[in-house]
């Protein structure tokens, strides 16, 4: 073995040589184990070092692997060295520290990412008949065309309720084994890491531990599919929102100066010939046509308002030809305006 690489607290290893894989897979092991403990925010910058760090130490680890083949799929577990056991765990430890990455960018890739590392675990476990249990489906075969056609011709019936029970229970029965494993992985952990356990007991804490996680990686899975659905979902509403037309827009108004009347309009209208005149009754015509305005508030008949209006000019006509009625009444209803606020009698609040 090459010359021995010493291991800080934190999980950083500084090198005297090349590390070896059994400090690798510990360094990485050391690092999921630092993070999940810590009361720490999982997004925090100290945290998100180790994570990235632990995840280098076991995808180098994984290499080593690879290039000792030191699994096989013609092999039983009994021909599995006891020292090896614990390098099955590798895939799981890689996936378990992928999951507690930030990636707010894409987190469907990131968690498509850990899904790939559990399933690996899985698979190989399954492989060496570790413990019985069912191997989720792949991604390409839910997404196969048989599978989403069956899931739309049975998308409309009853939920099969034996399924959910079924699927219930399996849940509990994986979370009693988790505990139990945790158990009795306390009570012989001690002897082990002591180094003077027996080869048995070595192996069998090996086992316990794979096992546990089994049922960690199968739950794992079941949330990561979850999780896709509606990342997937979110990033189709948003590519539909995107390549949707927007709404047609209505042209801007061109400016124009608002008149009481027709009489006004053309003294504005000399005045200001740069800018069209309206008058209140248009506007209001030209906004109900265009639906900017409701219907309610505009008379439907403007008899009542040309009746106020000639009203109003032959009471300013009289004025200007110096009625003496006509001034005198003007004149005591100014004054009267001025001893009386408005709304002066008004008991029923009429306005």
């Amino acid at each position: 073995m090459a010359a021995a690489a010493t291991e800080e607290s934190d999980g950083q290893m500084t090198e005297a040589d090349s590390p070896t894989l059994s400090q690798l897979l510990d360094a990485g092991w050391k690092l999921f184990e630092d993070v999940s403990n810590t009361s720490e925010p999982t997004g925090s910058n100290p945290v998100q070092v180790k994570v990235k760090r632990g995840i280098a130490h076991l995808e180098q680890a994984t290499r080593l692997v690879a290039q000792l083949d030191l699994f096989s799929k013609n092999e039983e577990l009994e021909e599995l060295a006891t020292a090896d056991i614990k390098y099955l765990m590798l895939p799981a430890l890689l996936g378990a520290l992928t999951m507690k990455e930030v990636n707010l960018t894409n987190r469907l890739e990131q968690v498509q990412k850990a899904r790939v590392y559990f399933m690996d675990f899985l698979k190989r476990s399954k492989d060496y008949s570790i413990m019985k249990f069912e191997l989720p489906k792949s991604e390409e075969k839910k997404e196969s065309p048989e599978n989403l056609s069956q899931n739309a011709s049975v998308g409309f019936h009853a939920p099969d309720l034996y399924a959910m029970a079924a699927h219930r229970q399996a849940k509990i029965e994986r979370y009693k084994q988790t505990k139990e494993a945790e158990a009795k992985l306390t009570e012989i952990k001690a002897s082990v890491d002591s180094g003077q356990a027996e080869d048995e007991i070595v192996r069998d804490y090996y086992l316990l531990t794979v096992r546990k996680w089994i049922n960690i990686a199968l739950d794992e899975v079941e949330s990561i599919d979850h999780e896709s659905e509606i990342l997937k979902m979110g990033t189709f509403k948003k590519e539909s929102a995107n390549q949707s037309r927007p709404h047609p827009q209505r042209p801007p108004m061109k400016p124009f100066i608002l008149t009481k009347d027709a009489v006004q309009s053309k003294v504005f209208g000399a005045g200001y010939p740069s800018l069209p005149t309206m008058t209140v009754n248009d506007w209001y015509e030209q906004h109900r046509r265009e639906a900017i305005l409701p219907d309610r508030g505009i008379p439907k008949c403007s008899d009542d308002l040309d009746n106020e209006e000639r009203e109003k000019e032959e009471k300013e006509r009289q004025i200007e030809n110096d009625d003496d009625e006509a001034l005198q009444k003007a004149r005591d209803w100014d004054n009267w305006k001025d001893t009386h606020r408005r709304g002066y009698g008004n008991r029923q609040n009429m306005g």
